[in-house]
């Protein structure tokens, strides 16, 4: 499934007192005061190790990530907080969801598997800011399959149905964007994120179950054009608001051609004011300095509004240090999907 969701989420509560439950949060606890004592007494190596830990419990925003096709986007979370701990030499437990992390980050959009592109990704306390990701501009390149349907709208999925495509020409397809353009009308797709009695649609549809179509709701498209038309392919250059499926759009095209249309590709090139080209870090960049260097650039796209100020409360990087880290706790409602790990 290649698709970005947007629904209400949940607050985040900042906690900076420590969280002394379970033998993970004592020998993380452990590490830290380790890696403090050996910034006083040890070897440069270690002086480094405890340098770089201190920043990496300080770092607070949001920044970009290039998620490539094959990771969800958890997946990727998790794979981007493991490096981060690895290199400032800290443990890297498999913890439950439900417990207090010991560094905090989520994404703001999710990125199917099939998907890639830029994926906005909030730390410390920029987790807060996610919200505001789900709703901003999106800008996406998609490639399209005319004359196949499948029941997940792109190409992981089983083919329902396939009709005629020979007769559809370039013109035919740009004279019905416009009906796409504007304050329109969508189903969002079965297979997606959204969620019934606390489970997502797309889980209840790979087990069998019987999943009713979700009414048709608002969304924004702020522009579409065609890029290219090589039968039975065609790719797009969507720009859109939050909760906009472009599986779902390019299922409509191929309905209003009078035929059957599916996702091959899907690369989302914008996210708010963060582009592929030139804020969405690889993942051989994904490291403590990097990052912070990337906060910096990003924090100042920002709308005053979304950005934070340290407050008299807040502890320093020194005090995080001593005290073994910094932890957020969130409360979650079922249509979440800013996520936090």
């Amino acid at each position: 499934m290649a698709a970005e969701e947007a629904e209400v989420v949940s607050p985040l509560i900042v906690d900076t007192a420590p969280d002394t439950s379970g033998t993970a949060a004592a020998s993380l606890a452990a590490a830290v005061s380790a890696a403090a004592a050996a910034a006083r007494t040890g070897s440069q190596a270690q002086v480094s190790k405890a340098a770089l830990a201190a920043k990496l419990m300080s770092l607070s925003g949001v920044f970009a990530v290039h998620k490539p096709k094959g990771p969800t986007s958890a997946e990727l979370l998790n794979r981007l907080k493991e490096k981060l701990l690895a290199e400032a030499g800290l443990p890297s437990p498999e913890w439950n969801k439900r417990q207090k992390q010991t560094l905090k980050v989520g994404h703001g959009g999710t990125l199917d598997s099939a998907a890639q592109g830029v994926l906005v990704v909030g730390i410390g306390r920029g987790t807060k800011m996610l919200t505001s990701m789900l709703s901003g501009s999106k800008r996406y390149i998609a490639t399209g399959e005319l004359g196949k349907a499948t029941d997940t709208l792109d190409s992981t999925g089983k083919v329902t149905e396939e009709k005629p495509y020979d007769k559809i020409t370039q013109e035919d397809i740009e004279g019905i964007l416009q009906k796409f353009t504007g304050n329109i009308m969508q189903v969002p797709p079965l297979y997606s994120a959204l969620k019934k009695d606390g489970q997502r649609l797309s889980t209840l549809m790979k087990r069998g179950e019987t999943v009713e179509a979700r009414p048709a709701r608002p969304v924004t498209v702020h522009s579409i054009s065609l890029l290219k038309y090589q039968p039975p392919f065609f790719t797009l250059d969507v720009e859109c608001g939050g909760g906009f499926y472009i599986r779902s759009l390019v299922s409509d095209i191929g309905k209003e051609l009078s035929s059957c249309a599916t996702v091959l590709e899907l690369t989302r090139t914008k996210q708010g004011p963060f582009t592929l080209a030139q804020h969405a870090l690889p993942e051989d960049r994904w490291t403590i300095n990097d990052i912070a260097q990337s906060l910096k650039r990003c924090t100042s796209l920002l709308p005053e509004e979304l950005t934070f100020k340290k407050s008299k409360s807040e502890p320093s990087s020194d005090q995080a240090l001593s005290c073994g880290y910094i932890t957020l706790r969130e409360t979650k409602r079922e249509d979440d999907t800013v996520k936090t790990l």
